[in-house]
Formats: C-alpha cells, sequence, structure tokens
C-alpha cells in the first residue's frame, strides 16, 4: 500500500475507541449561515477596499493563507505591538512567503487608524538601516473601513470567536476615588509573566505614588506603588517595591508616549523570578492630580471581553484561530502549514513520511486538552520478532491548541514492514484528556544513491533505551558490539531522544543535557540540547512546524522537543568492520547526580544497515 491515513480518535491513553482507513480526505460543505462559521469551516468569498485598490478573496483561487487582524485603540497589547519597530519588524521582514494579511480597525477611526499602522510599518521596515521588502508590501492590504461597515462574514467571526486572553480581550486598570462621581477607567498591559511569578487579585487596592520606584519605598507596604517609567529599569523598579513590600507596581508612561512591553534585561532576567504583579498604563492626569493632593485613590483590575484580533485563512480555505500571542510581538504571526504530495510509486520505495495532523474534540482550541503529552507510534509486523513494538514515531501534543501539521522523515526505519500486516499503536499517558490524531503513511522513491546504486536500509538493530536520569543511568548502558553485514555500504546511528521531568537542575526537561555515541572508543558523535531552559527557544521553532501561540510556557526551550512538534530524528553516518559502539548520556559534562525526583530520558536508537 502507497498512501494509509488513519484517524485515530483519542479517549483515554493506550484506547484506540475507533479507527478508519480512507484514501481520500473530502471537504467540509460551505456552511450557509455566515453566522455560524467555526475553525476548519471553509472560508467564504469576499471583497473589501484598500488603501492599495481591492482585496478579492475567492475560494479555490486564493492559494495562499490569509490572516486578518483587527486593530483597536482600547487594546494597550496592540498599541505596544504596533508601537514597537522590533514588534512590526517580525511581519514586515519575517511574513511568511505564503501569506497575506488584511489589516482592519475596529474603531470608528479606522481610516487614520489603518494610514498611522502603515506609516508605522514603514518607519519599522526602514529601522536600524533595515531596507522595505516590496513583495512584503503587496502582501498587506490595509482597509480603511471599519470592521462593523464591512457587510460581509468578517465581523461575526471576529465578534463570535472574541476572547479574553494575552492576544484579545481589553486589560484595563479600575481607579475610584471617594472624590469621583465616576470610576476613571483605562487600558493596561501586564508585565511578561516569565520574570514575575504573580498575578492581580479580584479586590481593590489602594495607590500610592513612589515615584520612579529606583528605590525602596517604604510608604508602599500593602498597596500598589504608581511609578513613572524614567530612571531604571522596569526590573529594578518592580524589584524595588518587591522589597517595599508593595502588592503590585503600576509603571505609567511619559506625557504622550505608548505603553511598552514590561520585561527584564540581560542579566536581569537570569534572576529568581519576582513575587509581585506589575502593569504598565497612561498616566491619568485626574489620578495624578489626587495622588498629588493626597486624596485616597483605589485601584483594581478587570478584563473586558473583545472581538477576536486575529483569525485566519489557511493554505487550503479553512478558517483557523490564531491562538494566544503571550508577547506583544508579530513574531507570532504564524500560520500552521504543509503542503504534501501524494505520491504513488511503481516499485521499491525508498522513502516513508509520517504525516501526522492534530485536532480536538470540537473545532474550537477552548476545546483542547490543556496540558502538553508525549504521543508515540509504536509498529509491530511479527509478534514473535524481538523488532516487535518499536517506535516509529514521536509527537508533543499542543497546549491547548489543536492547530498541527507535521510531515517527519522515518525512512530509514522501513525495514521494520517488513510484512504484509503490520498493527500500529499510539500511546500517550492514561490521564490525557482527548485528542483526534489523524496519521498518513507516505511512501515514495528518491534519488538516494553512492555512485550510482540505490541505497536501500535492510537490517536494523536495536541498540540503548533511555531511562531515569539519575546517578546510575549510565551504569546501564555496556558497549555494544557489531560487525558490519558483507552487503553493507552504509551503517547509519539513528536515535530519538527527549528528556522530560525536573529536578533540581531542570532536568530533563529544561536543562542542557548531551548524548554520546562513542565508536570504538575514538569517534564520539554528540547530539546536546542547548537551547534547554532558555526563554524562547521553541519560537525558534515554529517555523519548522510547531504550533505557535499556544497556552502555558510553550516559548522555553525544552530537551530535544517542543510543545506542538514532531520529535526529529537524529541521524548520523559511519562505515566501519568490525566496531563497538558506547553510550552515555550527561548534564553538564558529567555524570546526572539528582538528590531527588530525578526526571527520565526518553530514547529510541538504532543501527541502520544500507545495501
Amino acid at each position: 500500500f502507497f498512501n494509509c491515513k488513519f484517524k485515530l480518535y483519542f479517549k483515554t491513553a493506550f484506547a484506540i475507541s475507533h479507527y478508519e482507513l480512507c484514501l481520500c480526505k473530502n471537504r467540509n460543505p460551505v456552511k450557509v449561515a455566515p453566522y455560524s462559521l467555526d475553525p476548519g469551516d471553509p472560508a467564504p468569498a469576499f471583497s473589501v477596499p484598500t488603501l492599495d485598490g481591492r482585496l478579492q478573496y475567492e475560494p479555490g483561487m486564493f492559494r495562499d493563507s490569509l490572516i486578518i487582524h483587527a486593530f483597536t485603540n482600547r487594546s494597550a497589547f496592540l498599541e505596544t505591538m504596533w508601537s514597537s519597530a522590533e514588534a512590526l519588524g517580525a511581519l514586515v521582514h519575517g511574513l511568511p512567503e505564503s501569506a497575506h494579511v488584511l489589516l482592519l480597525s475596529l474603531d470608528e477611526s479606522a481610516p487614520s487608524d489603518v494610514l498611522w499602522m502603515k506609516e508605522q510599518l514603514y518607519r519599522a521596515a526602514t529601522h536600524r538601516g533595515s531596507i522595505m521588502n516590496k513583495d512584503t508590501l503587496s502582501r498587506l492590504h490595509f482597509c480603511p473601513l471599519s470592521v462593523f461597515s464591512l457587510g460581509n462574514w468578517i465581523p461575526a467571526v471576529l465578534y463570535s470567536w472574541g476572547c479574553s486572553g494575552h492576544n484579545c480581550g481589553l486589560s484595563q486598570a479600575v481607579f475610584t476615588s471617594s472624590d469621583w462621581k465616576m470610576p476613571v477607567i483605562v487600558k493596561r498591559l501586564d508585565a511578561r509573566y516569565d520574570w514575575l511569578m504573580e498575578h492581580w487579585g479580584q479586590r481593590s487596592y489602594s495607590l500610592v505614588d513612589a515615584g520612579d520606584g529606583c528605590a525602596p519605598s517604604p510608604s508602599v507596604k500593602g498597596a500598589v506603588a504608581w511609578v513613572s517609567e524614567e530612571g531604571c529599569s522596569f526590573f529594578t523598579k518592580v524589584q524595588n517595591m518587591a522589597k517595599s513590600n508593595a502588592s503590585g507596581v503600576l509603571v505609567y508612561a511619559g506625557a504622550g508616549q505608548p505603553i511598552r512591553d514590561m520585561t527584564c534585561e540581560g542579566a536581569e532576567c537570569e534572576a529568581a523570578p519576582l513575587d509581585v504583579p506589575a502593569a504598565m498604563v497612561h498616566l491619568e492626569p485626574s489620578v495624578a492630580q489626587a495622588l498629588r493632593l493626597g486624596q485616597t485613590v483605589n485601584v483594581s483590575f478587570q478584563t473586558t471581553p473583545s472581538p477576536n484580533f486575529f483569525i485566519s485563512i489557511d493554505q487550503q480555505g479553512a478558517l483557523a484561530e490564531m491562538g494566544w500571542f503571550l508577547y506583544p510581538t508579530f513574531s507570532f504571526i504564524d500560520v500552521n502549514k504543509l503542503s504534501v504530495t501524494c505520491l504513488c510509486p511503481t516499485g521499491v520505495w525508498d522513502r516513508l513520511e509520517l504525516d501526522v495532523s492534530l485536532s480536538c474534540p470540537s473545532s474550537r482550541d477552548a476545546s483542547c486538552p490543556q496540558w502538553d503529552h508525549t504521543v508515540q507510534l509504536f509498529v509491530c509486523c511479527d509478534l514473535l520478532s524481538e523488532m516487535c513494538d518499536l517506535e516509529l514515531g514521536r509527537w508533543i501534543t499542543a497546549f491547548r491548541r489543536g492547530t498541527g501539521h507535521w510531515l517527519t522523515d522515518v525512512s530509514p526505519l522501513l525495514p521494520l514492514l517488513d510484512s504484509s500486516t503490520c498493527s500500529f499503536t499510539m500511546k500517550t499517558v492514561p490521564w490525557a484528556m482527548p485528542w483526534i490524531l489523524s496519521l498518513n503513511l507516505r511512501f515514495s522513491q528518491t534519488n538516494n544513491t553512492t555512485e550510482g546504486t540505490p541505497l536501500l536500509p535492510f537490517k536494523i538493530t536495536s541498540l540503548f533505551n533511555g531511562g531515569t536520569f539519575d546517578k546510575d543511568y549510565n551504569k546501564r548502558y555496556q558497549p555494544f558490539k557489531f560487525t558490519l553485514p558483507v552487503s553493507a555500504k552504509k551503517v547509519e546511528l539513528y536515535a530519538v531522544v527527549t528528556g522530560h521531568g525536573s529536578d533540581e537542575n531542570g532536568c530533563g526537561e529544561f536543562c542542557v543535557t548531551s548524548h554520546h555515541f562513542t565508536v570504538n572508543s575514538n569517534y564520539n558523535h554528540t547530539l546536546t540540547f542547548s537551547t534547554a531552559g532558555s526563554p524562547l527557544g521553541c519560537t525558534l521553532k515554529v517555523p519548522e512546524g510547531a504550533v505557535p501561540n499556544e497556552h502555558g510556557t510553550w516559548l522555553y526551550g525544552r530537551g530535544g522537543w517542543c510543545d506542538g512538534l514532531q520529535v526529529t530524528p537524529w541521524r548520523v553516518d559511519w562505515t566501519g568492520s568490525s566496531n563497538s559502539l558506547l553510550y552515555r548520556g550527561l548534564f553538564e559534562g558529567r555524570d546526572p547526580n539528582p538528590s531527588a525526583q530525578p526526571g527520565y530520558i526518553i530514547m529510541s536508537s538504532f543501527l541502520i544497515f544500507y545495501k
């Protein structure tokens, strides 16, 4: 069989309640009522005016993905995103070649809003001597009509998909005083969570002026400190107020200045996270005056739901959610995409790719499991063989997002499928919430040759497995001796390795581990997870297929994996005669030795022989 597609429906781990073999994928019918459009539905046609003409979208005719972004002046998150050259630079210099962006405004000031947005993008494009890419500009479409004037299905989707989270919803600070008749409500942007571990409580706080916050202030004990943005870094201000036992920090922007992304810088980010909440707002004159006059001012915090600010249409013409934008930057404006061609070879195939997509019980991200889990595919073609139930592929589910589509080359493992009948089993942990996962095995031919002769894997030998990453980890492994078969033209080491769990060093998920395979005591082949624990390690994997804008801490680098991504096999070629192979797993160049709660390594490793 050349193209086998399975849909696997998970109720709990290790239990597949249904599978379906199908030869083609039917598209969902277009819904008549635009108000009932859900993620995954085909996007209806629409046409809107732009500053440069008109954008016409016709299903089947528009071959690229389309991101629809609705701006509003009421969002501090969007104000920060559109005021930062660095944040916009990711859009003008990093927009995927197959993507267009329709830029809208939710406000009555739409004509001036989109003109300002276009001007901001031009400034970002020339920031620090950069040059605006004309092709990118041609794929940015500015519509001067407000969303409520579009007269198509887009407003209905933006409002029905409305949310209250990091990338949408209106975060606000509410000021009250006995001397005022009405509360004063202003937009706010909370500081990045990765250096602050606390959130605003559902209560009212007293507000105390603490100047610029660059020195401790005993007067703020138990209150929210009101500080200016001048003088020192955000981290220093919050740290000083935390030392003064403040309940939180409100930093106000200078006159005429935009709200900024409150984050740490350099060595500050390596310090222990601070334990108070913080946010930035505009300077509100009535609040500043009341504090100056010694009047009592209280502050509370709320989030008002809003229309969604981002939706998209993928390359297949289906509507899709864009997930959480944890930080105000366009670095995360991406649509998970995969273009594959059905190949039906006539002869011996030498490539096997796992085409896997992930979805949730319903079309909305809100129905997706909120935790990440390891999913493994095992194959068995002979119950009596030692090669039965070996791992064929591995993936990590996303944090509360169902969008995911990956193509993983596992061609060296073709000899595992050496029978006319094979069984495939997907496994994850027993407590995992339901996922729907579609698997398609794709076989094809390549030009993998040496001196004009096609190379085909014909024998596989299973090597080392992982285990508990403790002081005895490496004691489990002895040198593995093997002899190169006479017919073999090449030998390859093939390994899938990931680190999990967390001891006092963050091992093995967030610590840097190295995995050494030594041949004949001389040749050391090393796999090192150098980005484990880095703040944005997994964001760099979005171009490689990682699901963007997940919930939780998806941004951090991990030990050989990222949430919402396949685990890519590690392959090393070598050829020799009689050989001895030794494996060791190290932490900081030495044997692991955690004091308690050791992590663990999941590993499948093989020798692959080609002829």
